[in-house]
């Protein structure tokens, strides 16, 4: 049986609600198959007041082992570093996490706010918020960039805006049956399997990419979004174009551009107004392009593809 406990911090519980849509495994199979048992979840525990404040007490002891700490939200130090903003239980949530972090086996960060802060540390950050283990892309965050759990790993990060349901249930089950060690991580604690390819990769729009043919308008099923809409798909770390979300679909496949979303810069451009959903140019060239792409080399295949652009290209592929 592993013990996974489930809190939450300066959140819009959306992550949640994309855990309890999981498919491969769903939360029941979670229970029903791999042995998981949830001591707590927000939305699913039944213990309140007291009884809840014994469980979590009964973790930090070790009366209850504590296999995998799940914490979906920014943790909360306003004001002045006290976190009393974000009370939970009856104590800050940044004291309980500080208590149940020590004795944790493993520790996932689920969703943007867990794993750098999120929206809610976006510029001025007035609830001075940070991930577990980053803000933004600086290492360090609430547990600071040494931090180890008790089975030796840093925090293992699962961004997104929210994260993939699936990305959830897999590492679940990855940690549960003892296979985590398999999983190899990249440089932000990603789990590689998810994060190691771009959301570009299983585009249906990648032959619009290809022919640098455009669309300019939202839930159109052909042209690129990148070079009029914003689409980060090619320069976001995510396998949403790989593993659908719901089995079905994707924001590109749906002809909604990518935000980025699980990236440590989320939002982007901190919302200003005209920077979203709104590619930003230099003489006709977008100034963040796909890693590797160098502007000249960019230009000169633009021109080179629109020529060679068949008609098709413009065509709408998914008309029945």
């Amino acid at each position: 049986m592993t013990n996974v406990l489930w809190l939450q911090g300066g959140a819009c519980s959306g992550n949640t609600m994309s855990f309890l849509n999981a498919e491969e495994p769903t939360v029941c199979d979670l229970i029903a198959d791999f042995g998981i048992k949830l001591l707590w979840h927000p939305s699913l525990g039944v213990e309140l007041g007291n009884n809840l404040q014994t469980l979590l007490r009964d973790c930090i002891s070790g009366t209850i082992p504590l296999d995998i700490l799940v914490f979906e939200g920014s943790v909360v130090n306003a004001p002045n570093g006290t976190g009393e903003w974000n009370r939970f239980a009856d104590r800050a949530m940044k004291d309980w996490l500080a208590d149940l972090t020590k004795v944790a086996k493993f520790i996932v960060a689920v969703g943007d706010c867990a794993t750098w802060g999120g929206i809610p540390a976006m510029s001025p950050n007035p609830s001075e918020s940070e991930g577990l283990q980053f803000l933004k892309r600086q290492e360090g965050g609430f547990l600071g960039k040494d931090f180890l759990s008790q089975a030796g790993l840093p925090v293992i990060n699962i961004p997104g805006c929210p994260a993939h349901p699936d990305w959830i249930t897999q590492i679940l089950v990855a940690i549960a049956t003892g296979r985590i060690a398999d999983i190899a991580f990249d440089e932000l604690n990603r789990p590689q399997t998810f994060f190691n390819t771009y959301t570009q990769t299983g585009c249906t729009r990648n032959v619009h990419f290809a022919y640098k043919a455009s669309t300019a308008e939202f839930g159109q099923r052909k042209g690129c979004l990148f070079y009029d809409l914003g689409c980060r798909g090619p320069m976001t770390h995510s396998s949403c174009n790989r593993i659908l979300w719901n089995r079905v679909s994707s924001k590109t496949r749906a002809g909604m551009p990518c935000l980025g979303c699980t990236e440590p810069e989320f939002p982007f451009f901190d919302l200003k107004p005209g920077t979203v959903f709104k590619t930003q140019t230099v003489m006709g060239v977008p100034k963040e392009l796909p890693p590797g792409v160098n502007k000249k080399d960019y230009a000169l295949l633009t021109m080179v593809a629109k020529d060679a652009a068949p008609p098709w290209a413009e065509e709408d592929f998914f008309t029945v």
